[in-house]
């Protein structure tokens, strides 16, 4: 599925530079199109949160975090995280796999996986039960 953000996308792979400062009316240009109101009118709408909006995983997936973003002044910076990633319609899925082995090397699979995203204190055990109790009926 493409959106009318992808040019974005597309602008920001492209560029040579960890930061990519924007006006709004910039990113008008490279869109073809008008920001919606929210844009700019919420600094929220800039927030790195992939659910927040179509936009904000276009620039996410280019490899851009949106920074120091003055809704006032209409401008904001894309500072570089990573290489740009596939788009998630050309990701292929991971493969189902069950867990196998210890509960353990199971732990140690998801840490090491989960590397650098969250902060896991020492001693805390993922796997213990927590002593909720789930009503199915409730969700």
């Amino acid at each position: 599925m493409t959106s009318k953000y992808d040019p974005l996308g597309d602008y920001l792979r492209g560029q040579p530079t960890a930061e990519a400062p924007m006006s709004f009316s910039d990113i008008e240009k490279v869109i073809g199109a008008s920001l919606p109101p929210k844009a700019v009118n919420h600094p929220a709408w800039w927030s790195n949160n992939t659910s927040n909006n179509t936009m904000t995983r276009v620039w996410l997936e280019a490899g851009f975090r949106s920074e120091r973003v003055n809704v006032g002044a209409r401008k904001l910076v894309f500072r570089r995280v990573a290489g740009p990633s596939a788009r998630p319609e050309t990701r292929p899925a991971p493969p189902a796999t069950p867990p196998t082995g210890s509960p353990r090397s199971f732990l140690a699979r998801v840490r090491a996986a989960m590397a650098g995203t969250v902060h896991v204190p020492q001693g805390v055990d993922l796997t213990a039960p927590t002593g909720e109790i789930w009503d199915a009926a409730e969700s």
